[in-house]
Parts: structure tokens; C-alpha cells; sequence
């Protein structure tokens, strides 16, 4: 349900632009309202769930996301919307580490609770995969704001299937650093607001916003050198190796989200409804759903270093290819083979990069490093929203080339990053 609402979002946006009166802006910030807080709390949500008790916060996401999706459906104004996304945001950062705990509850034994995590990876990418098509049929049959309604029963069955006493954990200890937390969000939301703010060709709001981010980052960073329990752990900040597989998450979420907000306004200007929209996103989705098995297979004999830098070639061919048939003229073929070049490099480099980053941190910071790159993750899908949005403001067709050459750029920088680095 949490990440199935990361890509349904996408088919209906011309929708609920024509529904809402709202700007390409605001379609920005009603997907990446919600993006930015998910990141944000990430960082500290596994804290969270220890202290209070996965089973409680888990049950208190589900409520609060069932909730905010009702009220999202009932947004008469796109500022209400974004208000309500971010509320969800918080509700999602609750549910998915939280999520994981219990696995570990209900399946103590290793190999019973490794098959148990990757049934729960592979739910999660059908999910996604299913998030246009899925949109596309409820825009199609009753508009955007149906998109929302499918969470609430969703929501409700969930918690009628976890109020069991075998989930209940105890609480814990574990210190939490609010103020470090709360300024990671404020970072990240003023960065994604000034480069939406630059697209729309002000200048002023654009500067004043990245020298917010950037003075918001420099008071992180204070904070996070006095901090007995900081937000980001410090042997995972000065691996080299972390770091680049970070890029490397970001940089593919950059690549996929912004692609999922560019791709609905190209395809209305192909005369596209929202289930042909829906269907015309299955050469991306569907490698989603298939392929990790066979990536799997290729990180356990090789490693994990060739399938994510053949993943980001692929991306940033796949952008490319995209860039190249951008133009509202352009047959939905060319689009196909692009779409299907950057849905393979998705997942080649996602289940890749699990491995690379958790196995270069230090073993007492796996888990940690797990959770960083989930936020990294989130936090590139909001800069990728924000930046891949920007030209579309100036030309909604011409200007969606411009945006998926900045991908492959993107994807392309952080493969020779990545690369480097991993030889090292």
C-alpha cells in the first residue's frame, strides 16, 4: 500500500491538474510532498520503531495513511493535498521499517525469515509496478481522487490482520535526535522547493530557497557532531564506498520517479487516456516485478559491483533513448524501447545496491546502512520530481527531452562514481 502510493499518483495527474486548477508545480509538490517527508523520517523511523514497539508504530502508520487518504480524496485545493501527502509521507516512514521488524518477530528462524523478506521485496515491487496501471483503471473509471479511496479498505484489512498478540514487541531505549531529524526534513524540502521555484523561472525564490537548504545542511551538521545519537551514523558517513552506492540509490530513484512525473503530461500530448497511459508504462514497470530473481542469482555469483554499473548504463541509455523521442510526434514505439531500457536498469542496479552498500558498511551498522539507503532513495525521487519537472514548465513537450537528458546525465556521473569507487 505505502509504496504502491509512490507511482499510482503518476496517471492521474492530468486529471487532477484539470480537477484542481493546479500548475506543474503543484503536481510537483503534491507527489513530492510526500516524497521529501518519507525520506526524512526514514532516517530515524527503525529508531523509532524500537522505542515505542514495531507493532504499535507499524498499526499507528497503517491508521494515519488509511486516514490521510480519505482526506486526500476530500482535498479541495491542491495546498490541501500537499498538506495531507506529507501527512501520509509520515505515516509511510512509520510503516516500512516497522514492517520489517515484525517479519523478524514472526519468522526468528534465519532461513524461514530470509524467504519471508523476500516475499516482502517481492510485494513490494509488484507494487510499484502495479502503482500506473492500478491509476490508470481508477482515474479511468472514477477520477483522480479514487486513487486514494483503494487505501482505506486496504488499511482497514490490515489492521484487522495485526491485532494479534504474537506481534507485540516491547518497548525500547534507543535516544532519539528530534531536532537533527526535523532539520534533515527542512533541508531536504527547501533544496526540492528551490529547484521547482527554477523551473518556474524564479530566480529570487530559487536562491533564497538553496541558501536556506544550504544553511539548514550546515546546522545539520552541528548538530549532528554534538549528537550522543545522530541521524546519520558516522562510520557509514566516511566509507567512500557507502557513499557512492548512497549516490547510486538516489541517482536511480532520481531517474525512475521523475521519470513516472514526466511521462503522463508527455503521453496527454500523444491524445493518451489514463488506462492507455496506465498500459503504455508496462515496458518499465514489468521488469520491476520479473527481474530481481535473475539479478539475485548474478550478485550471489559475481557480486554486486556489475550489476549496478550495468544497471546505471542502462538507465542513462534508457533516458537517452527517451530524450531522443521526447517530442510529442514521436511513435509510442521509440518511447517503448526507452522505457523498457530504464525499467531493466532499475532492477539490475535497486537489488544490487542493497548488497553494495549494507556490505561495505562496517557490520555494526548494517542495519543502519539499510535505512540510509531507503532515505537516500526517497530523497532522490524528490530532487528527480523537482528537477525533471522543471522544463516542462517552460515547454510541457520540448522540455520533457531536456528532462530525461538530465537523468541520464545523473545516471551517467554516478556510474563513474560507483565504478571508481567499487574497484577501490
Amino acid at each position: 500500500m505505502v509504496l504502491l502510493d509512490t507511482t499510482v499518483l503518476s496517471v492521474a495527474e492530468p486529471d487532477l491538474a484539470g480537477s484542481l486548477h493546479t500548475s506543474v508545480a503543484g503536481l510537483q509538490w503534491a507527489t513530492t510532498g510526500y516524497t521529501v517527508v518519507f525520506a526524512a523520517l526514514l532516517l530515524s523511523a527503525g529508531a523509532l520503531s524500537d522505542r515505542l514497539g514495531a507493532h504499535r508504530l507499524f498499526r499507528a502508520g497503517i491508521a494515519l495513511f488509511a486516514a490521510g487518504s480519505a482526506l486526500c480524496a476530500l482535498a479541495p485545493t491542491v495546498g490541501a493535498l500537499v498538506a495531507v501527502r506529507m501527512a501520509l509521507g509520515a505515516a509511510a516512514a512509520a510503516c516500512v521499517p516497522s514492517s520489517l521488524a515484525l517479519i523478524g518477530r514472526l519468522y526468528p528462524d534465519p532461513g524461514r525469515r530470509a524467504r519471508a523478506v523476500a516475499t516482502w521485496a517481492a510485494i513490494s515491487g509488484a507494487a510499484v509496478a502495479a502503482g500506473p496501471l492500478a491509476g490508470g483503471a481508477l482515474v479511468g473509471v472514477a477520477g483522480w481522487r479514487a486513487v486514494f479511496l483503494v487505501n482505506v479498505p486496504l488499511g482497514a484489512v490490515v489492521l484487522a490482520l495485526t491485532a494479534t498478540r504474537r506481534l507485540r514487541c516491547p518497548r525500547g531505549d534507543r535516544r532519539l535526535d528530534w531536532p537533527a531529524q526535523l532539520t534533515a526534513c527542512v533541508c531536504l524540502a527547501l533544496a526540492t522547493d528551490g529547484f521547482i521555484a527554477a523551473g518556474a523561472r524564479a530566480w529570487g525564490h530559487t536562491a533564497a530557497a538553496l541558501a536556506g537548504a544550504a544553511a539548514a545542511a550546515a546546522v545539520l551538521a552541528v548538530l549532528e557532531r554534538r549528537s550522543p545519537a545522530p541521524v546519520f551514523h558516522r562510520d557509514l558517513v566516511r566509507s567512500g564506498a557507502v557513499r557512492a552506492g548512497l549516490a547510486a540509490g538516489a541517482a536511480v530513484n532520481f531517474t525512475l520517479t521523475g521519470t513516472l512525473f514526466v511521462l503522463p503530461l508527455l503521453l496527454q500530448a500523444h491524445g493518451m487516456g489514463p488506462v492507455a497511459t496506465g498500459l503504455a508504462f508496462l515496458p518499465l514497470t514489468l521488469p520491476f516485478a520479473l527481474n530481481p530473481p535473475l539479478t539475485g542469482r548474478i550478485v550471489a555469483k559475481v557480486g554486486p559491483r556489475r550489476p549496478v554499473l550495468g544497471g546505471l548504463v542502462l538507465l542513462a541509455a534508457g533516458t537517452a533513448t527517451l530524450a531522443l523521442a521526447g517530442g510529442a510526434e514521436a511513435p509510442y514505439g521509440r518511447l517503448a524501447v526507452g522505457l523498457l531500457l530504464t525499467g531493466l536498469g532499475v532492477s539490475f542496479a535497486l537489488p544490487a545496491l542493497v548488497t553494495a552498500v549494507v556490505g561495505a558498511a562496517p557490520q555494526s551498522a548494517a542495519g543502519a546502512a539499510g535505512g540510509l539507503l531507503n532515505a537516500a532513495r526517497q530523497a532522490g525521487a524528490s530532487l528527480g520530481v523537482a528537477t525533471m519537472g522543471a522544463p516542462l514548465m517552460a515547454d510541457r513537450t520540448g522540455g520533457a527531452s531536456w528532462a530525461f537528458l538530465i537523468a541520464a546525465a545523473a545516471c551517467a556521473a554516478t556510474g563513474v562514481w560507483f565504478g571508481r569507487t567499487a574497484r577501490g
